[in-house]
């Protein structure tokens, strides 16, 4: 039905189309005047020829040419064009009978008539019948001629045939006076402005005309083509772009028959007066031409009317399916991912917050597919009404209304069972917290009730009562039976939450343990007071022993720690404070550390309500613009420049989300009891917060993409659901704030936390994210390193970067380069490395926002196994020396202040210390294996030990780190400080450091290498006076211990037993023992500055030499710096 439908609109759609053909081709096979008057305009208001529209007695056209001096001046294609067009005017007919040409050279001189004459002829584009020539009156001219005229009869007789006239009269006898106009003496009414006016109008009706019947035939044709498309958007951009066209079809001929009704208006007088003498055979010709082409157009409207509404009647009614079709589609596809969504929501929640998220997550999800679900049920209605309508797609439509309905049916009850389950996880929840914060409110009323009132028996018995009125609210607050729990909540529970309810099982039975026992104790000194009786309060930790958590405790960390460190994150010992505040009985400190703990509430608040926040935004980001860059219904917004782009445009966002979401803002949440210890919730995610290296380092490449992107309607689409105020960039920037907030808060936190237990933790958490912030930075700087050819993770950790001014000075080089390097300094950016610094070249920053980053040429780089430095350079504190392969390459660097140069020279000589220690230590391990496998030699009077066998049996008894002082105090007491003047001789020995170096020498460490290979590396090294470097951290001890960190340089003032020296800090003046071990590096005089170098010698020995490097490989590959 629908096929024969369609086949007959076709077919008399075919017919219309034919007809309008017919119409369109008769106008457009009409001639039309190829040359218009205004293409000539100006060509033709010069006069010098003209068509006054007289005619002949056979009913020849008449050209006149009247007199105009500068005829021999018109250029030849301006007189072209102006014969073309004249003899283009009359019709096909008067045109073949040949026309006649009037020429005026009364005025003129025999030569220009003749020259006039010859040109004419020879560039006539028509037919000529006769040419008169009005020749010139003056006596002169007359005669010549005459005369000239009868000698050239033949030449113009073989061109065209020519009369020479005397006079006007003679010319009245070839053309009738009514044909000729009046300065010829005629009666012909002709002004040659009106004449080009009505030309130009007329021309331009016609041209209109052709115009429109050219854009009639090929719509016609367009429409009469058209196939019906096979999807909405199609079907209804077909239709509007018909009725457009239609629309300025209709316009073109009503303006067309409005300019042919002005023309015709202006013709109609000559209508009227078309058998009077004064109008000529051209005026009426034009009058004709004009009806006939306003007929035409009245009967080509007609037509196009009538095929236009066959055709949009076959184009309404495709739409109509098309239009139910579509929406099926989409909204199929979007119930369908609604569906397989709600199928992933399977997480019932590991606390009450999360579970209330979750089910504000599922009423938001509820509500944002709501507008899917309404439109299916709409869409379905709609499809019933099309049945309704006896539409001729019925049976395509009804199985598509039936899977809408099921669909919603579908949605509306996953939504139930999935909101019944976490219902029901709240309820639990708030069962288990109720619990919890029974039990702590327990715990803290013991630890709140004064021990030296319960000592009477009115102060027992008021601490009984508390005791007995809080078991009182038990029945409410706590989980009376386990299996019941479990029975009730079977359908949510699983392995986590059942080990969460039965852990705060186990924390309730213990608590109330804890408080039967008070309470008998209570009851003894209530019922007895003979003598005083000092009771014991029952201390947090004998509490935190029982097998339940605290709350400070995150479900899943048993196994990454052990059981006593994860106790000790709980909130007990802010109990234990409290209790010793009340036994203290100091009002104004008690008051003093509720202010604090007040204000340390307020930053836990803010950072739990801060990061909430964050990991909403998080989430509306990626659910309001990354997923929906996968959603084929709006793949029509995205540019061509966003396609496959999602990873850069939002980096690892998605991680981070997961990373807080799941992780991090679950743990902090435990801490809000007990925020002065939130600082190890940072500590044991420390190496999570990684993850933001890889989101700043994408940055650059996101926010080059955004602006590049920024104005896609994709983007202002989903901000408008979202209703955000603000665009995608300042969302994106979210996590570089977020990561730069956290050490703010955190050093809230430990000025209001000092004196509390978590500070140290606090102070630890704070440097950390300090050192992630500073890894972020130097990361950026780092990936815009070009052109080193490595891999620049082998080179280890970025330690330090900087600009610096860099000169060389190499003992292989020219004298020339040697000499220009004191005065021409090199600005390098240099990016200090575990194993190797690199030299580097700035570039000029470009671009915006995050692309204005610099770039760095590489240049050079040294392994940092060859590298020594030396400290001060003479002249300028700024500077220092790097140099390499014992001097025979050196570089110095110029740092902008000295406390950059100080931390550098530090750093570097951490560096260099850490490396030579790796070397001893190697070399006391190879040592070592030997000595197990060959018979150990006997102690020598010169070892600087009592023995390698007793050492190492000390060693294995402490089982402590040897640079460690603690081993060497564990058992006994250390050794009385020397008394005043008995320490070295500063004139005793030569080898003392001078006073005014305060650098690091390169000269060989003073060990005797016999004795160490001897002794297998084992033995402690005997220490000579001077100078020397600490490349242990030393902070534990006796109170006669020295404080001193790696990198210190100290003063041997006394050698002690059990490898134990006394030193002097120069710089503080202090002094105290320290492991032997923890020396390293001997001060002695080099030449002209004091210097460190990282360099080792053979196996088993370690020797600090300026030319042997702990490196076993070659040399480091060197090139020119110049760059």
């Amino acid at each position: 039905m629908t096929g024969s439908r369609l086949s007959l609109l076709c077919r008399d759609l075919w017919a219309l189309w034919l007809l309008l053909k017919a119409g369109a081709d008769e106008i457009m096979h009409q001639d039309i005047v190829p040359l218009c008057a205004a293409d000539i305009q100006d060509q033709l208001k010069k006069r010098f020829a003209y068509l006054s529209g007289g005619r002949g007695q056979d009913g020849s056209p008449v050209i006149t040419f009247p007199d105009y001096p500068a005829f021999s001046e018109i250029p030849d294609k301006e007189f072209q064009n102006v014969m073309t067009y004249l003899t283009s005017i009359p019709s096909l007919q008067d045109a073949g009978i040949g026309f006649i040409l009037v020429i005026d050279r009364r005025r003129d001189k025999w030569t220009s008539v003749k020259a006039s004459v010859l040109r004419i002829a020879a560039s006539f584009p028509a037919n000529l019948q006769l040419v008169l020539v009005l020749r010139p009156t003056g006596f002169f001219q007359r005669t010549l001629s005459d005369i000239a005229f009868k000698f050239n009869r033949d030449d113009f007789k073989m061109k065209v045939p020519v009369i020479m006239l005397s006079s006007v009269p003679d010319l009245h006898g070839y053309i009738d006076k009514s044909q000729l106009t009046e300065d010829l003496g005629g009666t012909l009414d002709y002004c040659h402005s009106r004449w080009l006016c009505q030309r130009t109008a007329i021309e331009s009706f016609a041209l209109m005309v052709k115009q429109t019947a050219q854009m009639l035939q090929s719509f016609g044709t367009e429409l009469a083509e058209t196939e019906l498309p096979n999807d909405v958007q199609s079907t209804s951009s077909v239709l509007c772009a018909h009725t457009e066209k239609k629309d300025k079809a209709k316009e073109d001929l009503r303006l067309a028959l409005k300019e042919g009704h002005s023309v015709l208006e202006n013709l109609g007088e000559l209508q009227a007066e078309g058998s009077e003498p004064g109008v000529n055979q051209d005026q009426l010709d034009n009058q004709a031409t004009v009806q006939r082409l306003l007929a035409q157009l009245n009967e080509t409207e007609a037509a196009f009317d009538e095929f236009w509404a066959k055709h949009q009647q076959k184009l309404e009614q495709c739409l109509q399916l098309r239009h139910f079709e579509q929406g099926f589609r989409e909204v199929k596809a979007i119930l369908d991912t609604v569906c397989q969504k709600i199928a992933t929501f399977t997480d019932i929640g590991n606390s009450l917050a999360h579970v209330e998220h979750l089910l504000r997550d599922l009423a938001s999800f509820e509500e944002k597919s709501s507008v899917s679900v309404e439109r299916a049920r709409a869409l379905s209605l709609d499809g019933e009404q099309l049945i309704e309508n006896k539409h001729y797609a019925v049976d395509s439509i009804r199985p598509k209304c039936q899977e809408l309905r099921h669909l919603c049916d579908q949605f509306s009850a996953d939504i139930v069972r999935r909101r019944g389950l976490l219902s029901k996880s709240l309820e639990l929840h708030r069962r288990l917290e109720t619990s919890l914060k029974w039990c702590d409110e327990g715990i803290y009323l013991l630890a709140s009730q004064p021990v030296d009132k319960c000592q009477s028996q009115d102060g027992a018995e008021a601490a009984l009562q508390e005791i007995e009125k809080f078991l009182e609210t038990s029945a409410e607050n706590k989980i009376q039976e386990l299996n019941t729990i479990y029975k009730e909540y079977e359908s949510i529970l699983n392995q986590d939450l059942m080990e969460h309810v039965r852990k705060v099982f186990q924390k309730q039975a213990s608590m109330e343990e804890v408080f039967h026992r008070r309470q008998a104790s209570l009851k003894k000194l209530a019922a007895r007071q003979t003598r005083p009786v000092q009771p014991v309060a029952p201390r947090p930790e004998a509490l935190a022993k029982s097998p339940c958590p605290s709350p400070g405790i995150r479900r899943g960390s048993e196994n990454s720690s052990s059981e006593g460190g994860a106790l000790r994150r709980g909130p007990y010992r802010r109990a234990k404070s409290e209790m010793s505040e009340s036994r203290q009985g100091r009002g104004s400190a008690g008051e003093e550390e509720e202010s604090l703990a007040i204000l340390r509430r307020h930053v836990m608040s803010e950072l739990l309500d801060t990061e909430r926040a964050y990991v909403e935004e998080l989430l509306c980001v990626l659910e309001g613009y990354a997923a929906e860059m996968d959603n084929p219904l709006m793949a029509h917004l995205l540019s061509t420049g966003l396609h496959s782009k999602k990873d850069v445009l939002f980096g690892n966002m998605e991680e981070i989300y997961h990373f807080h979401n799941r992780i991090f803002l679950r743990e902090l949440e435990n801490y809000t009891d007990c925020p002065e210890l939130v600082g190890r919730c940072f500590l044991e995610r420390m190496e999570d917060f990684q993850i933001y290296e890889k989101y700043c380092q994408n940055k650059p490449r996101s926010e080059s993409l955004w602006r590049q992107c920024s104005d896609c309607p994709f983007f202002q689409e989903c901000q408008r659901k979202l209703d955000h105020k603000l665009s995608l960039d300042s969302y994106l920037l979210k996590p570089v704030q977020r990561i730069t907030k956290y050490q703010l808060l955190l050093k809230e936190m430990l000025k209001y936390s000092k004196n509390c237990e978590g500070a140290e933790d606090l102070q630890e958490a704070l440097s950390s994210i300090l050192g992630i912030l500073k890894a972020v930075n130097d990361s950026m700087h780092l990936i815009a390193i070009t052109g080193y050819d490595g891999n620049l993770g082998d080179l280890g950790k970025l330690l330090m970067q900087g600009s610096f001014s860099v000169w060389t000075d190499h003992k292989r080089g020219h004298t020339k380069v040697k000499e220009l390097a004191r005065f021409k300094p090199m600005q390098r950016h240099l990016f200090l490395h575990e194993k190797a610094v690199l030299f580097c070249k700035k570039r000029e920053e470009n671009g915006e926002g995050y692309e204005k980053a610099p770039s760095y040429s590489y240049k050079q780089s040294l392994n940092m196994a060859a590298v020594g430095i030396t400290e001060n350079v003479k002249g300028d504190a700024k500077k220092f020396e790097i140099w390499y392969n014992a001097r025979e390459e050196v570089y110095i660097v110029q740092a902008p202040t000295p406390e950059i140069k100080a931390a550098w020279v530090n750093e570097i000589r951490k560096v260099l210390t850490s490396q030579l220690q790796a070397c001893r230590e190697a070399s006391q391990h190879r040592a070592l294996e030997q000595s197990q496998s060959l018979p150990l030699p006997a102690p020598t009077s010169t070892s600087p030990s009592r023995g390698n066998s007793r050492n190492l049996k000390k060693l294995e008894e402490r089982k402590t780190d040897p640079l460690s002082l603690e081993g060497y105090v564990s058992s006994a007491p250390l050794p009385k400080p020397p008394e005043k003047g008995k320490g070295w001789s500063k004139t005793s020995h030569s080898l003392e450091a001078p006073e005014d170096d305060g650098g690091w020498s390169s000269a060989e460490e003073q060990v005797n290498s016999s004795d160490a290979e001897e002794d297998g590396g084992l033995g402690l090294k005997k220490l000579v006076p001077g100078k020397y470097t600490v490349v242990a951290d030393h902070e534990k001890g006796g109170p006669d211990a020295l404080v001193v960190r790696s990198g210190d340089v100290v003063e041997l003032v006394q050698q002690g037993d059990e490898g134990l020296w006394y030193v002097r800090d120069p710089t503080t003046g202090k002094e105290g023992w320290v492991p032997a071990s923890s020396l390293s590096v001997q001060l002695g005089p080099s030449g002209s500055a004091q210097c460190l170098s990282s360099s080792g010698s053979s196996p088993g020995s370690a020797v600090l030499s300026n030319s042997s490097s702990c490196s076993e490989g070659g040399q480091a590959p060197f090139s020119d710096l110049q760059g």
